[in-house]
């Protein structure tokens, strides 16, 4: 907690400058109660704090974000606060009033915008609200849906995508949790909580070494005669035009998948700036997991140094190399053409993942060094680079990887 001088100024300043680790307040030197807070995500929010004049606990009311309100703006919304407080009104209850009356629509929408959370995130919630919970039960009040209006709702989107069902209750019922300490909604009512879910079977696909093999084969085909396509499966078509040929971007990043264990957006959204050449690291800002470093076999740097720097993103997309470049999307349609060239129709890119675990649980290693390689969460010495004893994690990525490699090159 600071105090400083708020002005439109001072706080274009602290908006500027590095990104908190934690939420940070800052409150005005000369109105007492008024302040802005500035979230790990970069948002900035103007409030003022009040105490009502009838008594109880002090109340926080938000005002505005920075940037859509304006420094002087939300000192004059702060003062009429403050003095409506000391008249006995309180703007805070009467919003709460107000959001009670609206809908599990305007809850969850609140929510996705208030709450602290990666974009990736925010971006799946916002597909989930849509798609599954504003179609059954979006225009239903949200103080008086039933438990049994949501078990309802759940099997009615089970109908189509169970997993996706039982996704979208626990984004409710995170949403009731958030509202009830905001007032959106009174304590205590959470409608989803108690909601029968899906059962939902644990994916263990992994590659076996035969299956490597077919798809170190398949990779090979697709980068240098192609992977044909099914319409060349007609007698009559020239087969020499019916192949898709696939750069060296896109069969590398599935061969780092492989050979890294890393997750498919950290491989994409991969900078070359985060390629550590000479310690044989990746230093990734950020993960699913927060700051994570991987630790790079022989097999995984010789990839990452075989491909062509055409850009900031070392799996480069159509914008390589412009000032807007984004990374990559997905991988979707030619890990299919590959796979399915493997007989491998039944994996995801995500079972390479499983699969580089598998070999290194198979080969003996302990939990807490596959975890590291992984960059799971209880991992958290993998998230420390400054302090990480890389040589015994190198050893393991290197047996891991090396059997890989070997068995994509047929060996």
């Amino acid at each position: 907690m600071a105090t400083i001088k708020i002005t439109a100024t001072s706080v274009s300043e602290v908006m500027a400058s590095a990104v908190p680790n934690k939420t940070t307040f800052y409150f005005d030197a000369d109105l007492t109660g008024f302040g802005f807070y500035r979230t790990t995500g970069g948002t900035g929010t103007f409030f003022v704090e009040y105490r009502p004049v009838a008594g109880g606990a002090k109340k926080r009311l938000k005002l505005g974000r920075v940037g859509t309100l304006k420094a002087n703006e939300a000192r004059e919304a702060a003062r009429k606060a403050i003095a409506n407080a000391g008249l006995g009104k309180d703007l805070a209850k009467d919003r709460a009033d107000q959001r009670a009356s609206g809908t599990i629509k305007e809850l969850v929408e609140d929510y996705i915008a208030g709450k602290d959370m990666k974009q990736s995130t925010r971006d799946f919630y916002t597909v989930t609200l849509r798609t599954q919970i504003q179609p059954h039960i979006g225009t239903m009040k949200a103080v008086s849906v039933t438990r049994v209006d949501i078990q309802r709702a759940h099997m009615k989107m089970s109908i189509k995508a169970r997993y996706s069902a039982n996704r979208a209750i626990a984004l409710l019922s995170a949403a009731y949790v958030w509202g009830a300490k905001r007032g959106h909604v009174p304590e205590g009512l959470n409608p989803a909580a108690a909601i029968d879910k899906n059962k939902e079977e644990p994916r263990e696909r992994y590659l076996g070494a035969e299956e490597m093999g077919r798809l170190g084969d398949a990779l090979r085909e697709a980068e240098t005669i192609g992977i044909p396509h099914k319409a060349s499966e007609s007698k009559h078509a020239p087969k020499e035009k019916n192949r898709t040929v696939y750069g060296p971007h896109v069969t590398g990043a599935i061969r780092l998948l492989m050979l890294t264990g890393c997750r498919l957006r950290e491989i994409l959204n991969l900078r070359w700036s985060e390629y550590d050449e000479k310690r044989g690291l990746l230093l990734l800002p950020d993960s699913k997991t927060g700051k994570k470093t991987v630790v790079l076999s022989e097999a995984a740097q010789a990839e990452l140094d075989s491909l062509p720097r055409l850009g900031a993103f070392v799996i480069a997309g159509r914008s390589a190399g412009l000032p807007d470049e984004q990374p990559r999307t997905d991988l979707k349609k030619p890990w299919a053409a590959i796979a399915g060239r493997a007989g491998l129709d039944d994996v995801h890119l995500h079972d390479l993942r499983h699969t580089f675990a598998s070999v290194g649980a198979g080969d003996g290693m302990s939990l807490l060094t596959i975890g590291k390689l992984l960059g799971h969460a209880d991992a958290t010495t993998t998230q420390r680079y400054a302090h990480l004893d890389v040589d015994p994690t190198r050893a393991a990525a290197n047996a891991i990887a090396g059997q890989i490699a070997m068995a994509m090159e047929g060996k």
